[in-house]
């Protein structure tokens, strides 16, 4: 939709909300406010499980390939929306992220009051999470480790949004084997390997990166250890190769109550299935 048109359906606000007409005068400094127009979004076949309800605290099983919050081409299809609608509550508010590729557990603070009491735990580092990940088996590699770097964010989104830099490391994750998932095939695919990653610090893409870094590219990742080019709007989902990254679960003492609280994902990863 073209800027006349959206201004003739008065979508095209000023700063005290009133509808903008198209031959308003242009003054400089105008605060003008508008809504993207987005392309139809095709629902994304797989549902959230609800793990935990309370005044204060929501608590998610997330598959993947829905996104945590709106953004990018991503609005109605997102965990933050359909829990808003499924819950009736406006005011939830996603308390971390997973990535849209990611499934497991996700935390919602429910009400504003409370809201900054849970955000202290991510803050101060006393909220315990664990991951599990599909990635190759390296026989040259001593488990469990931690695994130390210095980690960059990137603000140009034609390269890889994160990288590992020369300095003192700012990301910590404790990596331990589960258990191997076979040999290398005839065609000289490398064998897998099930994973359990546990990070001490929280910083953007933290475990993908860290885990290429180690020679472990998590299985499915389309950033990392190179960047694919996003699928055309119109084209339709690719659900076949779900990233193999899962958050297994989030344990904290409760902020409020004091109680213990243990949340835990009940999905698997497709790559570890069957023995």
């Amino acid at each position: 939709m073209d800027w006349p048109a959206r201004m003739a359906q008065g979508e095209v606000l000023d700063a005290q909300g009133r509808a903008l007409a198209a031959d308003a005068p242009c003054i400089p400094g105008l605060v003008l406010w508008y809504w993207r127009s987005l392309p139809p979004e095709a629902r994304v076949p797989f549902e959230l499980a609800l793990l935990h309800r309370d005044e204060h605290l929501v608590v998610v099983d997330k598959p993947h390939f829905l996104a945590a919050i709106p953004g990018g081409r991503y609005l109605q299809e997102t965990a933050l929306v359909r829990l808003r609608r499924l819950l009736g509550n406006d005011d939830l508010v996603a308390l971390h992220r997973l990535d849209r590729e990611t499934a497991g557990v996700l935390l919602f603070s429910a009400q504003p009051a409370t809201r900054n009491a849970y955000h202290g735990l991510l803050r101060e580092q006393r909220m315990h999470k664990v991951y599990e990940a599909v990635a190759p088996w390296r026989e040259d590699l001593a488990l469990p480790l931690t695994a130390r770097h210095r980690l960059q964010d990137l603000p140009d989104a034609r390269h890889l949004p994160v990288r590992v830099i020369a300095g003192e490391p700012n990301a910590q994750t404790r990596v331990e084997l589960l258990r191997r998932l076979g040999q290398r095939d005839l065609a000289g695919e490398p064998a897998l390997a099930h994973y359990r990653l546990t990070p001490l610090t929280g910083r953007r893409h933290q475990l993908r990166v860290q885990l290429d870094a180690l020679g472990l590219s998590i299985v499915g990742d389309r950033i990392y250890p190179r960047l694919w080019p996003e699928a055309a709007a119109d084209a339709p989902p690719d659900y076949t190769q779900p990233l193999q990254l899962l958050a297994r679960e989030v344990a904290f003492t409760d902020p409020l109550s004091g109680a213990p609280r243990h949340f835990v994902s009940a999905r698997r990863l497709a790559l570890t299935e069957g023995g």
